[in-house]
């Protein structure tokens, strides 16, 4: 496996030493999940990209505190990326606001969530039990933290995962796309840390609840199995009569 990463953040300065990165925390998580080979890194926030993406068996696109909707030169130009990876038919995976992009690219419309933040453990409707290494849950429980969403399935996509709070909380095309839209990849301490940075602003019965929720587990590593069969050549089941978007 050849993975590019495409690292869409900074972390905060408390958290670099432990984390590193967005990027680092998917290549450590997908190790977990079995991947093996080479994970190349790139911050677009700083302007980079490899050269080519031909070698590349996937992109990944991490999260982000930007909106994907953002007029922002550096998320222009990610846009534009993006937007080439899909007409080259390149394998894509996003999370959060890389989920939001993606879903962009592909038509949709995406901004700020009226029921507003998504934090801590958040439940899902998984409707695609059938994936390879999902194992037949009809459920799946992740971590979350955004205040934007996907308003509308993209038109030749599969709703992957759904849920009251967040309708489309994951989504695919075939062998070419998966994207979702909570956060495998954290774990229950970076959660635990991003919720007291906002705990002023989630106001105190909101922060207890989040916070309670870390307690319950998640499903982490199960999605990310997902996503290492997903880019060794398992497909999502692509819409009955779509192009493929």
């Amino acid at each position: 496996m050849k993975l590019c990463i495409l690292d869409n953040d900074f972390l905060d300065p408390a958290v670099e030493p432990t984390y590193i990165g967005y990027g680092a925390m998917f290549e450590r998580l997908l190790r977990q999940a079995g991947a093996e080979g080479t994970f190349d890194i790139f911050n677009t926030v700083k302007g980079e990209y490899p050269a080519s993406f031909d070698a590349y068996d996937a992109v990944l696109l991490t999260g982000s505190k930007a909106d994907a909707f953002s007029q922002e030169p550096w998320v222009l130009t990610l846009k534009g990326k993006v937007e080439e990876l899909l007409k080259a038919k390149k394998k894509l995976i996003g999370v959060c606001f890389g989920h939001q992009l993606i879903a962009l690219c592909l038509g949709a419309k995406v901004g700020r969530a009226p029921q507003g933040w998504g934090a801590g453990r958040m439940q899902y409707q998984w409707t695609a039990p059938e994936l390879a290494q999902a194992q037949g849950s009809p459920e799946v429980a992740l971590l979350a933290s955004h205040q934007d969403q996907v308003f509308d399935l993209p038109s030749g996509t599969r709703l992957l995962a759904t849920s009251d709070f967040c309708p489309v909380a994951a989504f695919g095309i075939d062998d070419q796309v998966f994207c979702v839209q909570p956060h495998p990849e954290f774990v229950e301490d970076y959660s635990a840390f991003l919720l007291n940075k906002r705990r002023a602003m989630f106001g105190e019965a909101k922060y207890q609840a989040f916070m309670q929720s870390l307690a319950k587990g998640q499903d982490g590593l199960a999605v990310a199995r997902m996503m290492v069969a997903f880019i060794n050549g398992a497909p999502v089941c692509p819409v009955a009569g779509s192009s493929g978007g």
